[in-house]
This record gives C-alpha cells, structure tokens and sequence, in this order.
C-alpha cells in the first residue's frame, strides 16, 4: 500500500484483535478509511466492511481492498497490468507537472505513469467496471509512490533523487481480498457526518483527521491522479488549486471538536473503536468524556514512532534545514466504547487497557 501519514499499519493487529473480542460485531463501518488498510485486514478477518471517505483517491482504494473481490476481478486485472507494463511512455500532464515544473518523478517515469493512466480509460471505463478501474488506479498509485522522491508526503520533494526514484515504474496486482461470507463489502464516497447517519453497522471505526496537516494537500498527486482532471496548480509543490477551497473542519482547531462530536452522536452502532493520538487537536479528557455519551469507554495506549519526515526535520524551500527535530515518537489511543455495563473481558496483549471509573 502506498506510503501515508497516519496509517495504522502498526495498530492494524491490535485493531483487529479488538474488534474479534466483541462476538457480537459481524459488520464494521471503516468512517475515514483513508489506505482502507484497517477496511481490508478486517475484511481478510471475515466481517462485512462499509469503507467511506471523501477525497477520490481514498474511496479507489476502498473499492479495491474493500468492495472488489479477488474471484472477480483479479485474473483480469492481472491480465491488464501486463498489458499496461508493456506501454511505452507519452509525454503528458504527470510528466510536465512532477517531473518538469517539480520533481516528484524522474521524467521516464512521469512518461509511463502518463502512458497507463490514459490506458486505464480504455481497459475500465468510468461507470462500467468500477472494480477493475479502481484495481487498476490503484496499481497504479501503488507503482508510482514505490519511484517517487518524497518522504511520504507531497507536500514537497527531496532535494537529491531518493535511490528508489531511478528504479523503472512496474505495476503489481494489489493485494485484493476474497469475499466474505458475512455479505457483499462496499464502499461509499460521503462526507463523515452523512456516512455516519446514513450508514450502519455492529461496530464503527472512527480514524479522523488529527491536525492542520490536510490529506488533500498531503497527496495531491494520487487525488490528480485518479480523476485525470489536469488541474491548475501553484507552489513549488504544484498543487492543486482545490488544496485551496477544499477545507475540512477537522483541520481546523476551533471546528474539530464541534466536528468529531457531530459525527459520534450520528454513528448507528452500538460498539466504536477510535484511533487519535496525542499530537491531535483532541485530547483523551476531552476523547474520552464525547465518548462516555454513547457507553462505557476503555482507552488503550501505545508508543508510536512518527513518520519519517518528522525524524528528517523541515526544510526551507531550497532543501536547507530550518530549525530543530521535534519528538521522535507519539502516544496513539484506541478507544473501545461499549454499550454501558457491557462486560468487557478480554484476556488480550492489551495489557495496558485503561477502564474509565
């Protein structure tokens, strides 16, 4: 999966484990699914997974970890990614964008990233195959961040090639799950206050946004990349336009709150596990007190490293460093709400879980 600030990659087996100690929860609702990395483990887990989220890149993800099943679309998404493997590259929109104007890709990359994403509109039009489109787009996705120059994030590129941006552009068959007997999978593209009203589920997974730090902004290029719309960009960054007007209340901190607490009171499940962590706009008094609105709340604890370009430090815009490394490492809570009186016994690793008084 590609790289992304605020996965769970970590946390997904404790997520999981959490989610098995409650018989009772047979359906999940994934609310901010992001890389759907928490969607697909839990659907590999057999429960019948809702992934939603807003931005197009994230909800292509979901349609393929998620909604797509491997008995029906992965033999003739193989079949096209050796197809799309063999295309010469074209000088077009990613290889003038990120490759000339910036430098996220090495311009016989740009060329061939241009190549497939023309090509995918032939193999899996819009509207007709949405499956095999959204397998594709994500191959896709996928090959180019495993070539890009970043530290995980675009909001920027590195001053010297990274070593893995010389490497050839290939396209791989994701990792699609089989279907699951519990029923069909899916995945939706709402804003977080109308999925959480609208959708259903045993349990809800709740992973917002913790800061300013907007995922638009921070994966411009995947946005771009999955609707082909050539947008107008600006910066040294060259993102889009929309990085501008596209704003969340969850990356504002006077809204956030106010935010979060709309969508608690509107998801439809009797069980909730939230990740946050201590670097968000949140804090656990204040996690933990929404969360006692809605049953009887267990916090789980564990240190975290922070990603990479943390650890690298900022940069000023001619690749000089500026100030000083924060903290290495963060606190990410897993909050476990459920229904008052529930009785919660679970002999686990978890062995830091909290019960609140």
């Amino acid at each position: 999966m590609i790289k992304y600030i605020g996965s769970k990659r970590v946390l997904v087996p404790a997520i999981v484990d959490i989610v098995a100690s409650l018989p009772e929860v047979r359906s999940v609702l994934d609310l901010f699914s992001g890389t759907s990395r928490v969607g697909h483990a839990l659907k590999r887990a057999g429960y019948r997974v809702t992934s939603n989220d807003w931005m197009a890149y994230a909800h292509t993800l979901a349609q393929c970890y998620v909604q797509a099943d491997a008995e029906d679309v992965a033999e003739r998404a193989r079949a096209c990614i050796d197809e799309l493997n063999a295309l010469a590259g074209v000088d077009g929109y990613v290889t003038e964008t990120f490759c000339r104007r910036s430098r996220f890709f090495q311009p016989k990359n740009g060329a061939r990233i241009d190549a497939v994403r023309d090509a995918i509109d032939s193999h899996a039009p819009a509207g007709r195959d949405d499956e095999l489109r959204a397998v594709l787009l994500t191959s896709l996705m996928e090959a180019a961040d495993r070539v890009d120059s970043t530290t995980g994030v675009q909001m920027a590129y590195l001053k010297s090639w990274a070593p893995r941006a010389t490497h050839d552009l290939r396209l791989r068959l994701p990792d699609i799950a089989p279907r699951v007997e519990r029923g069909r999978c899916r995945a939706a593209r709402l804003e977080s206050r109308d999925a959480a009203a609208q959708l259903s589920a045993d349990l809800t997974y709740l992973d917002p946004p913790y800061n300013q730090h907007s995922y638009l902004g921070n994966y411009h290029i995947w946005e771009t990349l999955v609707t082909w719309d050539a947008p107008d960009v600006y910066g040294i960054a060259c993102k889009r336009l929309d990085c501008r007007e596209r704003k969340s209340d969850f990356n504002s901190k006077p809204r956030a709150f106010d935010a979060l607490a709309d969508v608690v009171a509107a998801v439809r499940s009797d069980f909730l596990v939230v990740s946050f962590n201590d670097e968000g706009f949140v804090s656990r008094a204040q996690m933990e007190a929404l969360l006692e609105t809605r049953g009887d709340v267990h916090t789980v604890a564990r240190d975290h490293a922070r990603y990479v370009g943390a650890r690298i430090g900022i940069h000023n815009l001619r690749g000089e460093r500026v100030g000083r490394v924060g903290k290495l490492r963060n606190t990410e809570f897993l909050y476990v709400v459920v229904p008052r009186g529930y009785a919660w016994e679970r002999e686990i690793a978890l062995r830091d879980v909290v019960s609140n008084p």
